[in-house]
């Protein structure tokens, strides 16, 4: 997911307030409050603290030109409070994958680094991030009280064999699952929205839409799927990579194949009668258009997705049409989720102890997380209140010179201002939402594919020739799901999911 930044990048928000106790640091340091009330070890009191200069890598959309002005604002921060100076290391998202592998598997140094999306578990196995606990205890006890606020399950869930090698950011750490439709079309035909409970009550919606408007696509696909990916997440822990999973984010711990479940085949069902009834595009299966760009031209009715509690704003904003959101799957939070966002402190980092003290200060510094967030006042943003920001006169999007759209990502999110136009009570409703989510039986269960990395690769394969056809209805899942599950035998599912549940009963005998 979404909210302000997560508008155009998918993911989100939450959490807390900040007070929190630190302890004096081995070295004897003292600390001092920060502009928040947190505590942060004191260079001008602590001259045990050498100067040191800490590189910190993250992604961009794009790369942000007045970068180095930010930077010099934060030095000023960090140097008083830690005696360090930062070299912000922006790497665009297209080539985060092939530079942070070259950047992680040499001898460059990084002192903090964004980790997750997929690579974190072997990127642990490689021995490129150290492991943190020490470094929390002793320095990031803050950070930690700000997910433990949450629930102590977020922090848990980044454990690999009992211990910790990232801190998620705070952000959407859950997520439910629905449907948008546009307002203009539910107003305008009166679609009775509370009567909507599940996915068996939307064939009488789009056949009125069908029906009335010959132009309008009824529903359109969500990444490559219809019913599929992401809406599944709310319906099973895909554990990973979605190859063996836990059905209703517990089945007695047992993993099962996705594809073999009635579930699965009760939603190809829905979707092929949706094909055959004129619902979906004809050309679903190979169009490459985004769905944001068909709501946009006016050509689509409604698309079925992941949510968070401020998802139909940020995609009516990403749209340029008021949304109506139908929640159709309560929130839960999976390892998928929480993992998805991290910071971790790599192999090669000058100094942890020092790595960690900059860390703690991204959930408890107010001043350092809006230069990170929104750059500098007066030139990147105006402030309309203590705590609402809009672009000074003459700037926007586009000419911006520090936007980088993504106050999910640094740290605490909810010490970062509000852009003007979010809900004044993001910060709570974020912080509810995290809190009441249902947790998956398996959150902290990290998986290790390497042992079956073979199999995993036949499998990609394998799904990418069946799953976006049925999944769009396009094909018959009686005739398809079962040429599917067989394909998927002959790959070695069997085996992945043995492998897989071999895992997850080492590790739950071991969080009992």
């Amino acid at each position: 997911m979404k909210l302000r930044m997560k508008y155009t990048a998918s993911v989100l928000i939450s959490v807390l307030t900040t007070s929190m106790l630190v302890t004096a640091c081995t070295s004897g340091s003292s600390v001092q409050p920060n502009a928040s009330g947190a505590s942060t070890p004191s260079a001008s009191a602590n001259p045990n603290l050498k100067p040191v200069e800490l590189t910190m890598v993250f992604p961009v959309t794009s790369e942000q030109k007045d970068l180095k002005a930010v930077q010099e604002k934060i030095n000023k921060i960090t140097q008083e409070k830690i005696n360090a100076t930062v070299k912000l290391v922006q790497i665009t998202k297209g080539a985060w994958a092939q530079q942070t592998t070259l950047l992680l598997s040499g001898n460059e140094k990084i002192d903090l680094i964004v980790s997750g999306r997929g690579t974190y578990e072997q990127q642990v196995a490689k021995g490129q991030y150290l492991a943190l606990d020490d470094q929390i205890a002793k320095y990031g006890q803050d950070a930690k009280k700000a997910l433990d606020d949450l629930d102590p399950a977020y922090l848990k869930a980044t454990k690999i064999n009992g211990k910790t090698y990232a801190i998620t950011s705070i952000r959407d750490l859950a997520t439910d699952f629905g449907i948008s439709m546009r307002k203009d079309l539910v107003d305008k035909y009166k679609i009775d929205t509370k009567a909507i409970k599940s996915v068996d009550d939307l064939d009488s919606v789009f056949k009125v839409i069908k029906e009335n408007e010959p132009e309008v696509i009824p529903v359109i696909k969500f990444a490559n799927s219809i019913l599929g990916n992401p809406f599944i997440g709310g319906l099973m822990d895909p554990l990973g990579d979605g190859y063996g999973v836990l059905p209703e984010h517990d089945n007695g711990m047992k993993v099962v194949n996705w594809q073999e479940t009635p579930g699965y085949a009760k939603l190809l069902d829905t979707t092929r009668r949706w094909y055959l009834a004129g619902y979906i595009a004809k050309d679903a299966a190979t169009s490459t258009e985004p769905w944001q760009s068909l709501m946009k031209a006016g050509k689509a009715f409604s698309t079925i997705h992941h949510m968070n509690p401020f998802s139909e704003a940020a995609d009516s904003l990403s749209v340029g049409k008021d949304l109506v959101e139908v929640r159709l799957l309560p929130a839960v939070a999976s390892n998928n989720n929480i993992t998805a966002y991290m910071w971790s402190i790599p192999r090669n980092a000058q100094d942890p102890d020092r790595s960690m003290m900059l860390l703690n200060m991204m959930y408890t510094d107010k001043e350092l997380i809006n230069l990170l967030d929104w750059g500098i006042e007066g030139q990147h943003y105006v402030k309309k209140s203590d705590n609402v920001i809009d672009f000074p006169q003459g700037v926007n999007a586009s000419n911006n010179g520090y936007y980088p759209y993504q106050n999910w990502l640094f740290g605490n999110m909810l010490l970062s201002y509000l852009f003007n136009g979010e809900d004044v009570d993001r910060n709570k409703k974020l912080t509810d939402f995290n809190k009441n989510a249902k947790k998956s039986k398996a959150l902290g269960f990290s998986y290790n594919s390497e042992p079956v990395k073979t199999e995993i690769a036949a499998l990609t394969n394998v799904t990418n020739q069946f799953a976006i056809a049925l999944e769009t209805g396009t094909v018959d899942p009686a005739k398809m799901l079962p040429e599917y599950i067989k394909q998927m035998k002959a790959a070695g599912i069997d085996k992945v999911i043995a492998e897989k549940q071999k895992q997850l009963d080492s590790w739950a005998a071991a969080n009992k």
